[in-house]
């Protein structure tokens, strides 16, 4: 049997990556972009409440750039995409619309 041209290998693969779209939707499962979202404001908000919010921020920074670097991103770079979304983050409000695809009606 020959083998299956790209082509053929790239359809039946986005076949099956839209059924797993489909199957986690209707579970309502969160993918990793989704938690870790989550996951980053909820650092920001924990940090930001310590008596020294500053450093506590700062940390958490530091961390999340270092690895970013070793992946290969500029440090200046990451550290203002991560100073924008504290930014963003420090209204307090919960900064996340309602999936409404995963409603249910």
């Amino acid at each position: 049997m020959p083998r299956e041209t790209k082509r053929q290998r790239n359809a039946k693969q986005m076949i099956r990556q839209q059924r797993v779209r489909e199957k986690a939707r209707l579970r309502r499962r969160p993918d990793r972009d989704d938690l870790a979202r989550v996951l980053l404001w909820r650092m920001i908000e924990v940090a930001r409440k310590k008596d020294d919010s500053y450093q506590a921020l700062g940390k958490v920074r530091d961390v999340i750039v270092e690895l970013l670097e070793r992946q290969g991103f500029n440090v200046f770079e990451s550290e203002d995409v991560f100073h924008e979304l504290a930014d963003s983050y420090a209204d307090g409000l919960f900064p996340f619309r309602p999936k409404r695809h995963l409603e249910t009606n």
